[in-house]
């Protein structure tokens, strides 16, 4: 791979790789949310459209979210292929190199990197990087991909590229749903995105194991700095005895979230996977007011956006508290200086 100073950032450099080559290795961050596996089967429907041979790679071991079963991803491989090195490897809402989990070292073994992701803190990893950061959802970015590269809208295209936005940007209801981000969703539905299945099979299809984990999460939910922070934990034990796998916490933040006066919400949860002694906190923000990316950049494990960011910690539940609570004081403090 080439040294960071060769790298360039620029949708047509993306395109112009992608027809000089034929052969893709398509990833995302591990424990994908709605867009990274939305951004990542559209580009790979859109190789297949262009007669590009690609594979779809997973980091990690933990099962998909039930809710994105639908989806046609049964070629998904956990394991990274013996050709990496005779393959482009294209990261997609990937805003870090550590995100890639067990396919970083195909940053190393693959001949060219493309990193197309739509956080603003991503580490531009790529020989060729294009990060939109006012983008609503790396899908959006993909949609423009295609543009550049004269791939038709499908209806299959236009579903995952559907599922990207329509995750990212909360049902439309996140600061993020820009006007351009709702002309997309008109133009996706156009071409043939099925907004109904998409919406009973993400929203509508809930585990009961998923709502008794987020029973537990709202149970040990407390407030701290005058209620401006909402707090809570899920326990590897609280998994086991509910019968969840560790995707079933997606989304159980939003509800704290959601706390009237709240400016910041965190979930602290331990995964249930053994051999994983680090604990992962998820961060979200009412306003743009408190960065939580930068609280997450400040764990040294983590990133994100401004209102939505995580970190890994191998440190106590308390002590997570405590760091979480410090770094929103400083914060608020810096606001109001």
């Amino acid at each position: 791979m080439s040294s960071p100073q060769t790298t360039r950032s620029d949708l047509s450099a993306v395109a112009e790789v992608i027809r000089e080559h034929d052969r893709f290795l398509l990833a995302v961050h591990e424990n994908p949310d709605g867009d990274a596996l939305g951004s990542l089967l559209a580009a790979k429907l859109a190789l297949d459209a262009l007669g590009k041979e690609s594979l779809m790679f997973l980091p990690g071991h933990a099962p998909l979210p039930a809710e994105y079963k639908f989806m046609p991803l049964d070629e998904v491989r956990r394991e990274l292929p013996d050709d990496v090195d005779e393959r482009v490897l294209f990261a997609l809402d990937c805003a870090n190199e550590s995100r890639l989990g067990s396919g970083r070292e195909a940053i190393d073994r693959a001949p060219l990197v493309l990193n197309v992701d739509h956080h603003h803190d991503n580490s531009r990893f790529g020989n060729v990087n294009v990060v939109v950061a006012d983008a609503s959802s790396t899908g959006e970015i993909v949609r423009d991909l295609l543009n550049e590269l004269g791939v038709r809208l499908t209806p299959e295209l236009a579903e995952a590229i559907y599922i990207a936005l329509v995750t990212d940007t909360g049902r439309f209801q996140y600061a993020n749903t820009t006007p351009k981000a709702l002309r997309l969703a008109a133009e996706l539905v156009e071409a043939g995105a099925d907004v109904h299945r998409v919406f009973q099979s993400i929203y509508e299809s809930v585990q009961l194991a998923k709502l008794k984990l987020l029973a537990r999460a709202l149970e040990r939910a407390q407030v701290y700095e005058g209620g401006g922070i909402v707090v809570s934990y899920l326990l590897k034990t609280d998994f086991a005895e509910v019968g969840a796998a560790e995707p079933y916490s997606e989304g159980i933040i939003d509800f704290l979230r959601a706390v009237e006066g709240a400016d910041m919400a965190a979930l602290i949860r331990e995964p249930p996977a053994p051999g994983r002694p680090a604990r992962r906190i998820s961060l979200r923000s009412s306003s743009d007011e408190v960065d939580v990316s930068a609280i997450a950049r400040a764990s040294g494990d983590g990133g994100g956006h401004r209102q939505a960011a995580g970190f890994s910690s191998t440190k106590e539940i308390p002590e997570i508290v405590e760091f979480i609570r410090e770094q929103y004081a400083e914060a608020r403090a810096a606001q109001r200086a």
